[in-house]
C-alpha cells in the first residue's frame, strides 16, 4: 500500500473541495434566482436544524407544522441549541434573540406562498412527500425553488407531483443539520440550470460544503454506505461478532463502526413490534427491548454512563440466528471486506454518471460520514491500495453475491493501470440536461 504524506493528502483534499463547487455545462452569465425568504416544512430534528442554518445566515424563515405542540417543541429545541452556543461563547448572548427573531412558526401552509425557497423535511414516505409537493405547487409563487430533504427517495417521482418539475431539487442535509457541513444537492431529470446554480450559491451562503449528485437510491453517500452495512451484516453470518467488525472499522479510522452507529441511532428505526424484516438479528434484539443506547442495550450492553461492552446476550442471539461457528477473520480482512465494496460502488456511481467527478465522492465521505482524513476518501484510498487489490477482493465477494460484482471500470483499471481519483467517465448527466441541449 502506498502511504501518502500529510501534505499530499491535504493538497488533494483542498483541491477536491474547490472542484466540488464547479458545475461544468452551466451557461455562462446564468442569472441566479433571488432568495430572500425561506420556508421549511417540518419542525422536527431535521427541519429545525435546517432552519437554524438559514436563520444564522440572516434569512427570514417560516416553519410550518401540522400541530401546535410539535411546532413549539421544535422552536424550543432551536432556542436551546442557540442558547447553548451563546453560553459557550460562540456568539454574543443578544444574538440568540436576533436569530430566533428571524424564525416564524405557523400551522398555516399558505404562509409559504411568498417564499423564494421551500425545503420539505418530513418523514421519509413517498406518498406524504408527493402530497406536500402537490400542495406546494398550488400554494407557492411561481419561480420559487421547491426542495426536498429526502435522503434517498426518487426526486423525479416527487417532482412529477407538480406542474413545475424544473423548479424541484434535492437538498440533502445531514443530521444534525445545524452542525454537519455536507449538503448533497441532487439534480433531478427536469431540474433547471438556474435552480442548480442558485442552490449551490445558497449552500455557500449558509456555510455548507456542497456536492452535486444525481438521482438514484441513496444518492452518492448513502448508496456507498449501504455497501459497508450489507457486508458487515454478511460477516455476522460468517461468525464475526459486531464488536470485532466495529474494532476493525475503528482501526481503519472511523470514529464509529456500523454497530456502534446502529446502537446510537436506535435499532428500531424502520421496525415495529412483531415485524419480520430482512435483518432477523436486529428483529430478535428489538423484540427483547434491546434497541440501542436509549434502552441500555442493543448490539452492546451499556452502563449508566452509556459506556459499551460486548454482550453475551447478543452473541447468543447471533449464534442462534446464524448457526455460524466463531470466526478467525483478521482485522485487515474485515476492513477489506467492508471498505473495498465502497470503492467498487463509487466506481459504479461514476459509470452511471451520478457524480460529477471522483473527487466529489471523496468530498461527500470526508464531510458527511467521517471518513478518516489521512485516507483522503474512498477514491483516494483506492489509489493507496491499488485497483488490483480492490479487484481481487471484489471478485471473491462477487462470487458469493452478484450484487458485489466488480465494476467494469475497476477491471479496466486493474488491467491497464490508472488512478481512481483520475477517472473521467463523463460526469453528471440527466435527461433534463440532454433535453436542454437538444432544445
Amino acid at each position: 500500500m502506498t502511504v501518502p504524506t500529510k501534505d499530499e493528502v491535504s493538497a488533494y483534499v483542498g483541491q477536491a473541495g474547490k472542484l466540488a463547487w464547479e458545475i461544468p455545462g452551466l451557461p455562462e452569465g446564468l442569472q441566479l434566482r433571488p432568495i430572500g425568504k425561506v420556508g421549511i416544512i417540518g419542525a422536527g430534528t431535521m427541519g429545525g436544524g435546517i432552519a437554524m442554518n438559514f436563520a444564522t445566515a440572516g434569512y427570514p424563515v417560516t416553519i410550518v407544522e401540522t400541530k401546535q405542540e410539535a411546532l413549539e417543541r421544535g422552536l424550543g429545541v432551536v432556542r436551546k441549541n442557540y442558547q447553548r452556543s451563546a453560553d459557550k461563547g460562540r456568539f454574543p448572548q443578544d444574538e440568540v434573540e436576533a436569530r430566533m427573531g428571524r424564525l416564524t412558526g405557523t400551522l398555516d401552509f399558505s404562509d409559504l406562498a411568498d417564499c423564494d425557497l421551500v425545503i420539505e423535511a418530513v418523514f421519509e414516505n413517498m406518498d406524504i412527500k408527493k402530497e406536500i409537493f402537490a400542495n406546494l405547487d398550488k400554494t407557492v409563487k411561481q419561480g420559487a425553488i421547491l426542495a426536498t430533504n429526502t435522503s434517498g427517495l426518487n426526486i423525479d417521482e416527487i417532482a412529477a407531483a407538480t406542474a413545475r418539475p424544473q423548479d424541484v431539487i434535492g437538498l440533502h442535509f445531514f443530521s444534525p443539520a445545524n452542525v454537519m457541513k455536507l449538503l448533497e444537492i441532487v439534480r433531478a431529470d427536469e431540474t433547471a440550470d438556474d435552480v442548480v446554480a442558485t442552490s449551490m450559491d445558497v449552500a455557500k451562503k449558509i456555510n455548507k460544503i456542497a456536492a452535486l449528485v444525481g438521482v438514484c437510491p441513496g444518492f452518492v453517500g448513502n448508496r456507498i454506505l449501504r455497501q459497508r452495512q450489507m457486508q458487515a451484516n454478511k460477516l455476522l453470518y460468517a461468525g464475526v461478532m459486531p464488536w470485532d467488525i466495529d474494532a476493525a472499522i475503528n482501526q481503519f479510522g472511523f470514529r464509529m463502526g456500523p454497530y456502534q452507529m446502529s446502537d446510537l441511532a436506535g435499532l428500531d428505526i424502520g421496525w415495529s413490534k412483531g415485524a419480520t424484516t430482512a435483518n432477523p438479528i436486529r428483529d430478535a434484539l428489538c423484540e427483547m427491548d434491546r434497541r440501542g443506547q436509549k434502552t441500555g442495550a442493543g448490539y452492546y450492553d451499556y452502563d449508566a454512563e452509556r459506556n459499551r461492552q460486548p454482550s453475551p446476550v447478543t452473541e447468543k442471539v447471533i449464534r442462534e440466528v446464524t448457526g455460524a461457528e466463531p470466526s478467525t477473520m483478521t482485522r485487515d480482512e474485515i476492513i477489506e471486506t467492508c471498505i473495498f465494496p465502497m470503492i467498487n460502488e463509487a466506481v459504479k456511481l461514476l459509470e452511471e454518471n451520478k457524480a460529477q467527478r471522483a473527487s466529489d465522492i471523496d468530498v461527500i465521505w470526508l464531510n458527511g460520514y467521517g471518513w478518516p482524513t489521512d485516507k483522503g476518501g474512498p477514491m483516494f484510498f483506492g489509489d493507496m491500495v491499488g485497483p488490483k487489490a480492490v479487484l481481487e477482493r471484489m471478485e471473491k465477494l462477487g462470487a458469493e453475491d452478484p450484487a458485489f460484482s466488480p465494476a467494469e471500470t475497476l477491471r479496466k483499471l486493474a488491467a491497464e493501470g490508472g488512478k481512481f481519483t483520475e477517472l473521467d467517465l463523463g460526469g453528471l448527466k440527466t435527461a433534463g440536461t440532454e433535453k436542454r441541449k437538444a432544445g
